[in-house]
């Protein structure tokens, strides 16, 4: 049967845009609730209505063409709006509760888990949906309405913002390459940060939070030299395990990544601990994402920000 190159199908739109960001057919596979041959299935009945190779695929590694990057940057805005549109229709059949758009940076852990169940148990009512944040972006979705309420690392100094529960003080870790004559160690002491490139973010977040993820200096004073800048997550680590700098991550957003053989993952100590907070926009009244957080401020650990 052949392929008709006028018929849609979200699906195949989807395993791109996933396949995209994650440039790896297991992990799309994961994210998507499919198995790998069935991503790899959907791209090739995506590439066949386009009519030419959206993706290079090596025995090493998974890559955009041209084409497929050009195709990428169309695509996403126009995704994303049919995805609104679909909320809104959502929303109004249910006539009430809608759909609550949680944002996060990094992973969805144990804590974030718990809320997110104990919500929907309490709301059955509205539609719950997680969407990953890009990691040079943490406000502007909020600010947008793109979602209702966003856990990202701190700090947050936003006017137009609040700051709901704080949670997940955890240690931080260096990410670099399993190359990297540091790759061995235990740990590595604050002030061994001079000898790198730390990974930092470009500047679309604030100064202060940019400075906060790849601090500049030691506790000591020492300079840190700064490294190239990413806008995502999966854009840092792909230039940690080609060893172009190293990138501090929460522990937990390090053990989740601990399957790529290439990198390596060694505690830091000396630094301030890591912290989420949840985030909502200021001057809401009564909304899903403030019952959202008290679901949160329940199930996971009360911190005071640092």
């Amino acid at each position: 049967m052949s392929t008709n190159p006028s018929t849609l199908h979200l699906r195949e739109l989807e395993a791109f845009l996933v396949l995209a960001e994650e440039l790896h057919f297991g992990r799309a596979g994961e994210r998507l609730y499919v198995s790998q041959s069935r991503v790899s299935q959907l791209l090739r009945s995506l590439e066949g209505r386009i009519g030419a190779p959206l993706v290079e695929r090596t025995s090493r590694r998974v890559g955009l063409t041209p084409l497929g990057a050009s195709f990428l940057s169309s695509l996403r805005p126009a995704y994303e709006a049919l995805r609104a549109t679909v909320d809104e229709a959502r929303a109004a059949a249910r006539n009430a509760g809608g759909v609550l758009r949680i944002g996060f940076q990094g992973t969805v852990d144990d804590h974030l888990a718990r809320a997110i169940a104990r919500f929907e148990e309490r709301h059955p009512e509205c539609a719950t949906e997680v969407v990953e944040l890009a990691l040079s972006d943490p406000f502007g979705p909020v600010r947008r309405k793109e979602v209702d309420c966003a856990v990202v690392l701190l700090p947050v100094a936003e006017d137009d913002l609040v700051l709901g529960p704080v949670f997940s003080r955890q240690p931080q870790t260096l990410a670099l390459s399993a190359r990297h004559p540091l790759a061995g160690r235990e740990s590595v002491g604050a002030e061994e940060l001079a000898g790198l490139r730390l990974i930092g973010v470009h500047d679309s977040a604030p100064a202060y939070w940019r400075l906060a993820q790849a601090p500049r200096e030691t506790p000591s004073g020492l300079p840190i030299p700064p490294g190239p800048q990413v806008n995502t997550l999966q854009e840092a680590l792909s230039l940690a395990a080609a060893d172009r700098g190293a990138l501090l991550l929460c522990r937990s957003t390090a053990a989740y990544h601990a399957h790529r053989a290439s990198l390596a993952y060694v505690p830091v100590e000396g630094l301030p601990d890591s912290l989420l907070g949840l985030v909502l926009r200021r001057g809401a009244g009564p909304s899903p994402a403030q019952a959202f957080a008290r679901a949160l401020a329940e199930t996971a650990p009360g911190e005071e920000p640092a």
